[in-house]
């Protein structure tokens, strides 16, 4: 699974010239890379405080107390709080305490590591990475206003012109609210990049047509289109959705290549509904989770995992261009329970 952004993206070998030195982080824990690593993990659990807080006095005080029957119950409400979800906790419950019974886990901190390591096994579903080998590779960005999408495609961007050195266009399909393309044009200048956008209430599969058209003649790597987040109706917005899709994929065979929706961990199991709709209707192929550090609910990446059997790809933890990063099932369960 992803651990740092040269994990996370598939490519045809190392990192691209022009990506700066040091920026595939060793893995193993040692020099530059370790010492990196540390830090992302610090901050990763720094940001998840809330809902580890949440979840922290009563894990402590089930799983390194007296076994009994109230202790599993106790157990499995402190995981649907952090909005776990209710079939991921129950089966995860159910293993430890099957575990527990059986006198293969004896004390609380194995109780503790196991139960960490079985809601990191919940997460890991599908691909987990993102294949950017197709020249130009197409990630078609969806979710609804106010998630972080446009910010996440422009530290998206950023990440991938500074760290793996490709690079990207930009595509601003929203052209129903001016404020998004405003938005990814300072994006797009921040992170060293071009952009393609149309007029405000323009056709928004013409502006992901005109996108890659410019992708193929000037031979760019990557392209990232924004698509709307919010039509009158859901109906409106799925079937614009499906429109700009349509659009891509006769435009580039195979494209998009990846389509990512954003959603907004604040919103709890309301984003899990929103992951079941867009998922059935726009082919999502992975999550990016934003605002973790605004919730003391951040068990909805595990829930979205095991329900749908969609990967969480990315999440952001912060407003900076780093608190956007590849999402690590071991390093979130760990950051989500351990106390230290």
């Amino acid at each position: 699974m992803a651990r740092d952004w040269s994990d996370l993206f598939i490519t045809d070998g190392p990192a691209a010239e022009g990506a700066p030195d040091g920026s595939r982080g060793s893995r193993d824990g040692g020099g530059e890379g370790g010492r990196q690593r540390g830090g992302l993990f610090r901050r990763l659990r720094e940001s998840m405080a809330k809902t580890r807080q949440a979840l922290g006095s009563e894990i402590q005080a089930t799983l390194f107390g007296e076994l009994d029957e109230q202790t599993w119950e106790r157990l499995e409400e402190a995981l649907i709080m952090a909005d776990v979800g209710a079939s991921t906790t129950a089966s995860v419950v159910a293993t430890l305490e099957e575990e527990a019974v059986s006198g293969k886990l004896e004390g609380g901190q194995a109780l503790s590591e196991r139960l960490i390591e079985l809601l990191a096994d919940t997460a890991r579903v599908g691909e987990a990475r993102i294949d950017i080998r197709a020249k130009p590779t197409v990630i078609m960005a969806v979710g609804v206003n106010g998630t972080g999408k446009t910010t996440t495609i422009g530290k998206l961007a950023w990440h991938l012109r500074n760290e793996l050195g490709v690079s990207v266009l930009l595509g601003a399909a929203d052209t129903f609210r001016a404020a998004a393309a405003e938005q990814l044009e300072g994006w797009a200048e921040r992170a060293g990049c071009e952009i393609v956008t149309g007029a405000e209430g323009s056709d928004p599969g013409a502006v992901a047509f005109e996108t890659i058209a410019q992708a193929r003649s000037r031979g760019v790597d990557v392209v990232i289109v924004d698509t709307a987040g919010r039509l009158h109706t859901q109906d409106d917005l799925m079937g614009e959705l499906g429109k700009v899709r349509r659009v891509i994929e006769r435009q580039l065979e195979g494209a998009p290549h990846e389509t990512l929706l954003t959603i907004d961990a604040t919103t709890g199991q309301n984003g899990l509904r929103q992951a079941k709709l867009f998922a059935e209707t726009a082919h999502v192929s992975g999550v990016v989770l934003t605002k973790l550090d605004g919730t003391a609910r951040g068990g909805i990446a595990l829930a979205i995992a095991r329900e749908l059997a969609l990967p969480v790809k990315l999440i952001g933890v912060g407003e900076s261009v780093e608190d956007l990063r590849p999402f690590d099932p071991d390093d979130f369960a760990r950051a989500l329970i351990a106390e230290s």
